[in-house]
């Protein structure tokens, strides 16, 4: 994502009116409010230049979550790059502080980023467990939410989030609806809404239908090439 069409997105909001709002007025909000809540996933640092500066700019708030273990280090979560993902380096602790006490909400996404459907469920447990503390102890209060890496978020996982955190957000693609489990948000992944067509569709039926089209794509590419959303099957070397 560039600066630059980032900035072309925000301008979108401004002019057609949608309300840029934190995930837990959003989740109080009634299906027809034109509303949004813009995440960052990972703490990566090119945020702090491109992003954060956009959002001063026009009075907004918006969610990283990071990934404690590697807090102001990188995000090589196995000591490895990823064949689909450039390595940058993450906020530190310090910044993320001082972006907390700014209003950007610093929330968790796990201790180590792990497929947590793959994980035991005592390690599974550990993941969100470490990332509390650490984050409680860094700063000063326990995360209230979690994005789950990769999106990975079976019944198991919500069940044993349920237990440290008030909400989690998936990678499900669509947009959130009344009713919705707490701990299983859906999340509309800017990378597929580049193109203006889309974002003109905003809201309407036609949208909605656009988004439930690109549901049913993303779940048989997985099918036929898991490693698309699931780098850890790429192989290595």
């Amino acid at each position: 994502m560039s600066p630059g069409l980032f900035r072309r997105q925000l301008d979108w909001l401004v002019a057609s009116g949608v309300r840029v709002v934190s995930i837990a007025e959003l989740m109080t909000l009634p299906d027809e409010a034109q509303a949004a809540a813009i995440t960052f996933d990972d703490g990566i640092a090119t945020i702090l230049e491109d992003a954060l500066p956009e959002l001063r700019q026009r009075g907004w708030t918006a969610t990283t979550f990071v990934v404690t273990s590697r807090v102001g280090k990188d995000n090589m979560w196995r000591g490895a790059p990823s064949k689909l993902v450039p390595v940058f380096p993450l906020i530190g602790w310090d910044v993320l502080a001082e972006m907390k006490r700014e209003g950007i909400a610093v929330e968790s996404h796990t201790a180590t980023h792990p497929h947590l459907h793959a994980l035991d469920e005592a390690a599974a447990h550990a993941e969100f467990d470490v990332a509390s503390r650490t984050m409680a102890g860094h700063l000063g209060s326990a995360p209230d939410g979690v994005a789950y890496p990769y999106g990975s978020c079976d019944a198991r996982t919500l069940d044993i989030a349920r237990r440290t955190h008030r909400w989690g957000v998936s990678t499900e693609f669509r947009a959130m609806a009344e009713g919705d489990d707490a701990l299983g948000l859906p999340r509309l992944e800017i990378d597929h809404l580049r193109e203006r067509t889309a974002w003109r569709l905003w809201g309407t039926h036609a949208f909605h239908a656009w988004t439930q089209a690109r549901r049913v794509a993303r779940a048989v590419r997985a099918r036929v090439r898991p490693e698309v959303l699931n780098p850890s099957r790429l192989p290595r070397g």
